[in-house]
């Protein structure tokens, strides 16, 4: 239950009212500037010296450290919603209030509804109670972000957040007053956003940067596993690598660039043909994302050659086809990671089967691919920032 105002002290009020008045100028401003959904970088010039520096990343590399079988406080359960979303629970303020959050390597941000929220796609889930919380701190700050599937305005705001046992202290994160879009959203209550710290829209420290820099883990790494299991079994791991989820070596593939989790994709292809990135291109490694996207019209060719059809916003196809549909390969940094017909058809809530690739609304200079849960659902992920690569292994 929400606390009374009668029950707050003095100051709590005067605290409560000035930040009742900021959300309220937050709603109604026309100065914020909106923010784009991505800022997709170019190819380096140098990306021939490919080779270069991935001798240098093998002679120069720390060992991963392995994470305890037991009694480790460094892996977070996951929970996985229709092979849509991917949600964890964490918990805000003192004493603490747990939601679940999406845990994006697709953004930077942190950010769960407030109180003030009076958007439709704020009443169905869990929002902060800040007046409730000894160690929350409000800011001045506000900030927008605009997501492919939704667009949220808020404000940033201080306190307490803890992934298990991991605890960050005074975490900047954001507060949202106003929410769009967002399908699905009754299933999650915000995004824990583990990118780099260069794309935060509300200019915030990542969560992941904070835990680092006070020594709450021991390496600058993260990685995922995730499972086709709708209650159990998928996996957030920080600090280290529990090699019991993933099969033979890590194949290490370096950033195009440090500051976003792009790399480099030779090809895709099907059936020993090319069918995509014919001339190279750039993929975007998302936790967030639950399909694969690409340009719309590779996409389609790709709907094509495995028989879907449009329906709607979604290319569907015969269930009893998938276990005869071809793999489809890409190729990364030389090594090929094939997905099967039945890891790229996923089926809606009436028991239909669809295809996970989608159009790739954001649009860049480049041929740019998504590779999301369809995909990482195959390949254990591992994201290292302190060598500014990401290693890709089959799952178990």
């Amino acid at each position: 239950m929400l606390r009374t105002q009668t029950s707050l002290s003095t100051w709590s009020q005067k605290i409560h009212m000035k930040w009742l008045v900021l959300l309220g100028l937050v709603a109604f401003s026309e100065c914020i500037v909106k923010i784009p959904l991505r800022r997709v970088k170019t190819m380096r010039n140098a990306i021939s010296g490919k080779n270069t520096l991935n001798n240098i990343l093998k002679e120069h590399a720390y060992r991963l450290p392995q994470i305890s079988f037991r009694g480790s406080n460094l892996t977070h359960p996951l929970r996985n919603i229709r092979d849509l979303f991917y949600v964890g629970n964490i918990t805000i303020g003192t004493p603490p209030q747990e939601f679940q959050v999406i845990f994006d390597t697709g953004s930077s941000d942190l950010w769960v509804a407030s109180i003030f929220c009076n958007s439709s796609s704020c009443a169905a889930h869990v929002r902060f109670r800040h007046h409730q919380s000894s160690t929350f701190r409000p800011t001045n700050k506000t900030f927008r972000i605009t997501y492919g599937s939704g667009r949220m305005k808020g404000v940033v705001v201080h306190d307490t957040v803890r992934i298990g046992d991991l605890v960050s202290t005074d975490q900047p994160f954001g507060l949202s007053v106003e929410e769009y879009g967002f399908e699905g959203r009754a299933y999650y209550d915000g995004v824990l956003g583990l990118n780099y710290p260069n794309i935060s829209f509300s200019g915030a420290i990542p969560i992941f940067d904070n835990l680092k820099n006070q020594g709450a883990i021991s390496e600058p790494v993260f990685a995922f596993y995730l499972s086709k299991d709708e209650q159990e079994g998928s996996v957030v791991m920080f600090g280290g690598v529990d090699h019991r989820y993933y099969e033979g070596e890590l194949n290490w593939v370096p950033l195009i660039e440090a500051g976003d989790w792009i790399i480099h994709m030779d090809r895709i292809s099907m059936k020993r043909k090319i069918i995509a990135c014919s001339g190279s291109c750039e993929a975007i490694v998302d936790t967030g994302t639950s399909a694969i996207e690409g340009p719309r019209k590779l996409v389609n060719k790709i709907h094509k050659l495995i028989g879907a059809r449009p329906r709607h916003s979604k290319y569907y196809i015969s269930c009893s086809a998938v276990n005869t549909l071809p793999s489809i390969i890409f190729t990364i940094n030389g090594i090929n990671y094939p997905v099967p017909g039945r890891a790229y058809v996923l089926k809606d809530s009436r028991g239909r089967c669809y295809s996970a690739f989608k159009e790739n609304t954001v649009r860049t200079s480049r041929e740019t691919w998504i590779l999301g849960d369809a995909f990482l659902r195959r390949y254990f992920s591992v994201f290292d920032r302190g060598n500014d690569r990401i290693g890709l292994a089959q799952a178990v």
